[in-house]
């Protein structure tokens, strides 16, 4: 395969966590990734750790400006976009009560504006054939009570929902979207909300006994974007050991 075959991937979120696990498991499988996160050192060593092939992209997905450039860039770049992981987010502990309105939007900005404003613009970049995979959360299905608090876990529901008006929107151009709703799962992102105290409760809600990693999460992020996925659109694929089950 030349490099002009191999197909290329935008992941947002790509420095850390399941995004660069992500990252890695695209590399893997032969595709050409751009890394994008606001942290731009953490986006270098991804792609650095990735192989030759892959670049890094330094971008906040909140500021349309400069997403809406560096979108542009990367399809400059590869001369093609076939795929987006849109892993980017953060997350907020804020009890309910004490969740004010800048905390909420602030979260709502990132989680959800942010995310939109990416599947948008890689909709515009892609081809009949295009795959873009959300990651939302079980704190959307469930309504947080695990790590995330209120604004979270709404923003993590409201993207279950945009997964689907997205699916709709796009599949006219055949672009499938789907989503990958995770569990607990080990990331630089939640490792220091896990007490001790914190995770052997959760574990203890998880019908497998135990938290998730964020290799495990990329598999079915990478599968949603893969051509064996080709009939799975709208879609939210939970990857929770169980809990949402139990």
């Amino acid at each position: 395969m030349t490099p002009a075959d191999r197909p290329c991937a935008i992941v947002t979120g790509g420095g850390n966590g399941i995004g660069a696990a992500t990252v890695a498991l695209l590399a893997r499988e032969n595709w050409r990734v751009a890394v994008l996160d606001r942290d731009g050192k953490a986006a270098k060593s991804a792609a650095a750790a990735a192989g030759p092939r892959h670049i890094a992209v330094e971008a906040d997905i909140s500021d349309e400006a400069a997403l809406v450039k560096a979108f542009a860039s990367i399809a400059k770049e590869f001369g093609r976009v076939d795929a987006l992981a849109a892993c980017a987010g953060i997350i907020d502990t804020t009890p309910f009560f004490e969740t004010d309105a800048a905390t909420f939007r602030r979260v709502h900005d990132v989680n959800v504006v942010g995310t939109f404003l990416c599947v948008r613009e890689a909709g515009k970049l892609m081809q009949a054939g295009g795959a873009i995979c959300i990651l939302s959360s079980v704190a959307g299905l469930r309504g947080g009570g695990l790590v995330g608090t209120a604004a979270y876990s709404a923003t993590k529901g409201a993207l279950l929902a945009l997964t689907k008006t997205a699916a709709r929107s796009l599949a006219v151009r055949k672009i499938r979207v789907n989503c990958v709703a995770p569990g607990p799962t080990l990331t630089p992102m939640l490792d220091p909300h896990y007490s001790a105290e914190t995770r052997a409760r959760i574990e203890a809600m998880i019908p497998l006994g135990r938290v998730g990693t964020a290799e495990e999460v990329a598999q079915a992020v990478v599968w949603l974007m893969s051509p064996g996925a080709a009939y799975v659109n709208g879609a939210t694929f939970v990857v929770d050991g169980g809990m949402v089950m139990a």
